[in-house]
Parts: structure tokens; sequence; C-alpha cells
């Protein structure tokens, strides 16, 4: 018979499981939703946040695959895995936002993005605070750090969101760019904190 520990750590395991499927089910929307958006738009923020996305899944992805065993040797691959995905996808920012500021590329106003990041902007932050609480009460690291990759991930949103709506209501074509270093910042520091842990 299982003592009261282990079935509230179940119970835990099981909420853990819950969260990432409904972070993971959001991004996989998100990820066509953004793609319809980035190319309607030319935007390389919303292009960008994309592709932070599909990071976003495979990050949930892996902490799926992480609670199906709490090894150590588990837990370091996890970590290792969303630390050089940020790194891929800071690159890929700071390449792309430097050459659309060279040229003075002028992306077009986005609705559809706006409405998207400004809605995933709350989901995010709900999420990522459910899951920070949950992997603290479960002392699962790999949980909490995924945490705050959604956290980011709200907080990127928030950036897109700005300068989307900069770009729309003042015609800051620049802020969209900008967004995008926005994101490099939050991916190095992120892969930087995931890497060290893992």
């Amino acid at each position: 018979m299982l003592s009261g520990r282990a079935r509230r750590a179940g119970r835990l395991v099981i909420r853990g499981r819950r969260l990432e499927i409904a972070t993971l089910s959001w991004n996989v929307v998100g990820v066509v939703v953004l793609a319809a958006a980035a190319i309607g738009a030319r935007s390389v923020a919303l292009a960008g946040f994309g592709i932070d996305s599909l990071i976003e899944i495979g990050a949930s992805s892996v902490v799926l695959w992480e609670l199906a065993d709490t090894g150590h040797g588990r837990r370091r691959r996890a970590l290792r895995v969303i630390g050089w995905a940020f790194i891929a996808l800071a690159v890929y920012l700071a390449v792309q936002s430097s050459v659309v500021l060279a040229i003075g590329f002028r992306p077009r106003h986005s609705p559809l993005g706006i409405a998207w990041t400004a809605a995933t902007a709350a989901v995010m932050f709900v999420l990522a605070a459910m899951k920070g609480r949950t992997g603290k009460e479960l002392e699962n690291p790999v949980l909490i750090a995924e945490s705050r990759v959604t956290l980011v991930d709200g907080i990127l949103a928030m950036a897109v969101l700005l300068g989307l709506s900069l770009n729309a209501s003042l015609g800051w074509w620049w802020a969209d760019p900008g967004a995008g270093y926005v994101l490099v910042y939050y991916a190095v520091r992120e892969a930087r904190h995931s890497l060290a842990s893992g």
C-alpha cells in the first residue's frame, strides 16, 4: 500500500504531465498561427517567436519523457537538450534581426500576430507559475527549469506584442527586429542556465 507521501508525489507527477500537455497543445496551435502571421506580415519577430514555440514543444516533450523516469542521467540529458535548443534560437534571431535592420526591411502590420501574442503571454504566465510550484513540490529540477522556459515564452510574447503594436500604431518598423534582439537576450540567458544545471 502506498504511503501518503508516495500518493502525493504521484498526484504531483500527474499534474506536471497535464501542465506540459497543455503547454504542448497551445504551442502546436501557436506554430501554425505564428507561421501564417509571420508570412503575412513578413515579421522576423513573429518568425522567431514561432521558432521559440517549437523549442517550447521540444522542452515540454523532454519534460514528459523525463517525468516517466526521474533518473539523474535522464535529467541531465533533458536539461542539455533544452539549453542547446535555446542557443540555436539565439543564433538564428541574432543573424535574422541584424540582416533586417541592415537592409531596412519593413514588416507589415499583423492583427493576428498581436491577438495571438497577447493571448499567449497570459496563458504562459499562468502555466509557468503552476509548473514552477509543482516542480518545487516534486523537487524536480527539469520541471522547474521548464517552468522558466514557459515564463520566458510569456516574456517574449510581451516583447513581440510590443514590437508589433509599435509598428502598427506608430510605424516604428525597427521595433519588430528590436523584439528579435530581446528574444536573443533571453534565449542566451536560459541556454546558460539550462546547460549549467545539466
